[in-house]
Protein backbone atom coordinates (compact mmCIF):
# COMPACT_ATOMS: atom_id res chain seq x y z
CA UNK A 1 0.00 0.00 0.00
CA UNK A 2 1.46 3.11 -0.90
CA UNK A 3 2.21 5.71 1.76
CA UNK A 4 0.55 9.45 1.63
CA UNK A 5 3.20 10.96 0.28
CA UNK A 6 2.96 8.48 -2.60
CA UNK A 7 -0.09 9.46 -3.48
CA UNK A 8 -0.60 11.39 -6.61
CA UNK A 9 -2.15 15.10 -5.48
CA UNK A 10 -4.45 14.89 -8.25
CA UNK A 11 -6.55 11.77 -6.61
CA UNK A 12 -6.88 13.68 -3.41
CA UNK A 13 -8.12 16.26 -5.20
CA UNK A 14 -10.27 14.55 -7.53
CA UNK A 15 -11.88 12.76 -4.50
CA UNK A 16 -12.49 15.50 -1.98
CA UNK A 17 -14.12 17.97 -5.21
CA UNK A 18 -16.75 14.34 -5.97
CA UNK A 19 -17.32 14.53 -2.71
CA UNK A 20 -18.53 18.52 -2.18
CA UNK A 21 -20.03 18.42 -5.84
CA UNK A 22 -21.68 15.12 -4.57
CA UNK A 23 -23.39 16.55 -1.48
CA UNK A 24 -23.75 20.24 -2.03
CA UNK A 25 -26.06 19.14 -5.23
CA UNK A 26 -27.83 16.87 -3.97
CA UNK A 27 -28.94 17.85 -0.59
CA UNK A 28 -29.01 21.89 -1.10
CA UNK A 29 -29.19 21.70 -4.98
CA UNK A 30 -25.91 23.70 -5.21
CA UNK A 31 -23.63 23.46 -8.08
CA UNK A 32 -19.83 23.30 -6.70
CA UNK A 33 -16.75 24.83 -8.62
CA UNK A 34 -13.20 23.62 -7.39
CA UNK A 35 -10.70 26.96 -7.30
CA UNK A 36 -7.20 26.60 -7.99
CA UNK A 37 -5.26 28.53 -5.33
CA UNK A 38 -1.54 28.82 -5.06
CA UNK A 39 0.79 28.57 -1.76
CA UNK A 40 -0.09 32.62 -0.60
CA UNK A 41 -3.78 31.96 -1.28
CA UNK A 42 -3.73 28.72 0.58
CA UNK A 43 -2.45 30.11 3.50
CA UNK A 44 -4.48 32.79 3.45
CA UNK A 45 -7.92 31.47 3.35
CA UNK A 46 -7.28 29.60 6.90
CA UNK A 47 -6.22 32.89 8.78
CA UNK A 48 -9.99 33.34 9.43
CA UNK A 49 -10.65 37.37 9.95
CA UNK A 50 -14.59 36.88 9.81
CA UNK A 51 -17.03 35.17 11.75
CA UNK A 52 -16.67 31.37 10.48
CA UNK A 53 -18.29 27.85 10.81
CA UNK A 54 -15.45 24.95 10.73
CA UNK A 55 -17.11 21.24 11.08
CA UNK A 56 -14.80 18.35 11.02
CA UNK A 57 -14.79 15.02 11.17
CA UNK A 58 -12.19 12.52 10.95
CA UNK A 59 -11.47 9.16 9.56
CA UNK A 60 -9.57 6.25 10.72
CA UNK A 61 -7.91 3.26 8.86
CA UNK A 62 -5.44 2.49 6.65
CA UNK A 63 -5.30 6.50 6.48
CA UNK A 64 -6.13 8.69 9.41
CA UNK A 65 -7.15 12.02 9.15
CA UNK A 66 -9.12 15.02 9.67
CA UNK A 67 -11.47 16.92 7.15
CA UNK A 68 -12.21 20.69 8.13
CA UNK A 69 -14.94 22.44 5.94
CA UNK A 70 -14.85 26.30 6.87
CA UNK A 71 -17.67 28.63 5.67
CA UNK A 72 -18.63 32.26 6.97
CA UNK A 73 -21.52 32.16 9.59
CA UNK A 74 -23.80 33.61 7.38
CA UNK A 75 -22.94 31.21 4.34
CA UNK A 76 -23.42 28.17 7.03
CA UNK A 77 -26.97 29.41 8.18
CA UNK A 78 -27.81 29.52 4.19
CA UNK A 79 -27.09 26.02 4.23
CA UNK A 80 -28.84 24.61 6.83
CA UNK A 81 -32.05 26.79 5.73
CA UNK A 82 -31.56 25.06 2.42
CA UNK A 83 -31.04 21.93 3.98
CA UNK A 84 -33.61 22.28 6.23
CA UNK A 85 -36.42 23.86 4.66
CA UNK A 86 -36.33 26.59 6.64
CA UNK A 87 -36.02 30.93 5.51
CA UNK A 88 -33.45 32.87 7.13
CA UNK A 89 -35.80 34.29 9.70
CA UNK A 90 -36.37 30.99 10.88
CA UNK A 91 -33.02 30.08 11.03
CA UNK A 92 -32.33 32.98 13.06
CA UNK A 93 -35.32 31.80 15.26
CA UNK A 94 -33.71 28.35 15.74
CA UNK A 95 -30.24 29.84 16.55
CA UNK A 96 -26.56 28.45 16.06
CA UNK A 97 -27.38 24.81 17.69
CA UNK A 98 -29.82 24.45 14.26
CA UNK A 99 -27.29 25.78 12.11
CA UNK A 100 -24.20 23.69 14.20
CA UNK A 101 -26.30 20.27 13.33
CA UNK A 102 -27.10 21.17 9.83
CA UNK A 103 -23.56 21.84 9.15
CA UNK A 104 -22.14 18.64 11.07
CA UNK A 105 -24.02 16.51 8.80
CA UNK A 106 -23.27 18.21 5.88
CA UNK A 107 -19.94 17.12 7.16
CA UNK A 108 -20.34 13.96 7.76
CA UNK A 109 -21.92 13.05 4.24
CA UNK A 110 -18.79 15.05 2.93
CA UNK A 111 -17.02 12.91 4.82
CA UNK A 112 -18.13 9.66 4.51
CA UNK A 113 -18.40 10.33 0.36
CA UNK A 114 -15.13 11.07 0.55
CA UNK A 115 -14.03 8.29 2.51
CA UNK A 116 -16.27 5.66 0.44
CA UNK A 117 -14.04 6.95 -2.14
CA UNK A 118 -11.07 6.02 0.03
CA UNK A 119 -11.68 2.77 0.64
CA UNK A 120 -12.78 2.09 -3.27
CA UNK A 121 -9.47 2.54 -3.66
CA UNK A 122 -7.61 0.31 -1.30
CA UNK A 123 -7.84 2.62 1.95
CA UNK A 124 -10.91 1.22 4.13
CA UNK A 125 -11.56 3.61 7.26
CA UNK A 126 -14.07 4.39 9.31
CA UNK A 127 -15.75 7.57 10.20
CA UNK A 128 -15.44 9.79 13.59
CA UNK A 129 -18.55 12.10 15.07
CA UNK A 130 -19.03 15.53 13.46
CA UNK A 131 -17.46 18.50 15.37
CA UNK A 132 -18.04 22.23 15.33
CA UNK A 133 -16.30 25.18 15.68
CA UNK A 134 -17.34 28.95 16.08
CA UNK A 135 -15.28 32.42 15.59
CA UNK A 136 -13.08 34.00 13.53
CA UNK A 137 -9.17 35.21 14.08
CA UNK A 138 -8.36 31.48 14.70
CA UNK A 139 -6.03 29.15 13.18
CA UNK A 140 -5.86 25.11 13.27
CA UNK A 141 -2.71 24.18 13.03
CA UNK A 142 -1.84 20.11 11.99
CA UNK A 143 1.06 18.31 13.66
CA UNK A 144 4.61 17.58 11.67
CA UNK A 145 3.86 14.18 10.67
CA UNK A 146 0.09 15.11 9.01
CA UNK A 147 -0.34 15.20 5.09
CA UNK A 148 -1.97 18.41 4.76
CA UNK A 149 -4.20 19.73 1.31
CA UNK A 150 -6.30 22.58 1.21
CA UNK A 151 -8.87 23.11 -1.22
CA UNK A 152 -11.40 25.74 -2.27
CA UNK A 153 -14.90 25.74 -3.32
CA UNK A 154 -17.27 27.95 -5.06
CA UNK A 155 -20.71 27.88 -4.41
CA UNK A 156 -22.57 30.46 -5.91
CA UNK A 157 -21.10 34.00 -4.47
CA UNK A 158 -19.69 31.63 -0.93
CA UNK A 159 -16.87 29.79 -0.56
CA UNK A 160 -15.98 26.66 1.16
CA UNK A 161 -13.01 25.82 2.33
CA UNK A 162 -11.53 21.61 2.52
CA UNK A 163 -9.16 21.67 4.72
CA UNK A 164 -6.93 17.65 5.21
CA UNK A 165 -5.15 16.56 7.15
CA UNK A 166 -3.98 12.98 7.23
CA UNK A 167 -1.44 10.43 8.30
CA UNK A 168 -0.82 6.71 8.02
CA UNK A 169 -2.13 4.75 11.13
CA UNK A 170 0.09 3.98 14.31
CA UNK A 171 2.15 1.25 13.64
Amino acid sequence: MPAIQEIPEAVFQETITRAVQEVFKTMLNQNVTHVPMNAEETKACLGLDTPHVVSTVGFIGSINGLIYLYMQDAFAAQCAGNMLGMDAAEIKEAGDETVNDAIGEITNMTVGTFKNQLSDKGFPCKLTIPSILRGSNFQIESITAATRRTYKFAIGPNSLIADLLMQPPSE
